[in-house]
């Protein structure tokens, strides 16, 4: 049987988390990633929020590194002044996920940002982000969907060619990209829904929930890149 590759996934750090009689602090992940993982040919590593410093050393010992999705990047990491709508800060999780980030493009560890993480990916080389749009969610708690229309020629079109409709929950997005960063997909009102390093490098960001979905390939990709 052929070694399948350790993917690490960033996670949430709760102040209280709640399972049989506990109530407690907790690093924690929506089910749906590590399956994702496992169900795409990789190995699911959790990777709570550590310091900074060993982030590098890390990913050194991953094949593969997905960032997660979950709270708003704090404006700060950015340049901006908050927007009222913006989310709480979580200043442990950007510290950690920041460096996560770095350390992975800088030793050429094959990096996928979903949602939370494609916002990451962009603010780490220097772009910003729209701190709210309408339309990119469901209900409170709920996911929505729409379509993602590819960029052809793009890394994100090799892997889906084609519209697809792609599960959703996010209410801020990229404004100016960073540095080498090129958008791969867009949906309908023109949001940018993923992003791409062109280059030797293989690193994607994308905008969607696909451990909400059906649709392996995404993560399939960066199982093979991981390989």
């Amino acid at each position: 049987m052929s070694r399948r590759p350790l993917i690490g996934i960033s996670t949430y750090l709760e102040a209280s988390a709640r399972w049989g009689v506990w109530d407690l602090p907790a690093a924690l992940l929506p089910a749906g990633y590590p399956r994702l993982v496992r169900d795409a040919g990789g190995l699911a590593a959790m990777l709570p929020p550590d310091d900074p410093s060993v982030a590098a050393e890390v990913v050194a010992r991953l094949d593969g590194l997905v960032i997660a999705g979950g709270p708003d990047v704090d404006p700060v990491r950015y340049g901006a002044e908050r927007d009222p709508r913006c989310g709480p800060a979580a200043p442990e999780r950007d510290a950690w996920e920041l460096a996560l980030t770095g350390a992975a493009l800088a030793s050429g560890t094959p990096l996928l940002g979903i949602c939370r993480g494609m916002q990451l990916l962009n603010v780490a080389l220097g772009g910003t982000l729209v701190q709210h749009l309408d339309g990119h969610t469901g209900s409170v708690g709920a996911f929505g969907e729409h379509a993602v229309k590819p960029v052809p020629g793009s890394l994100y079109a090799g892997v889906v060619p084609e519209e697809s409709q792609v599960p959703t929950y996010h209410h801020q997005a990229v404004d100016r990209l960073g540095r080498g960063l090129t958008a791969c997909a867009h949906a309908g009102d023109g949001t940018v829904e993923a992003v791409e390093l062109p280059g030797e490098r293989w690193v994607l960001g994308v905008q969607w929930h696909p451990e909400m979905g059906g649709d392996l390939r995404v993560m399939q990709a960066l199982v093979r890149a991981a390989s």
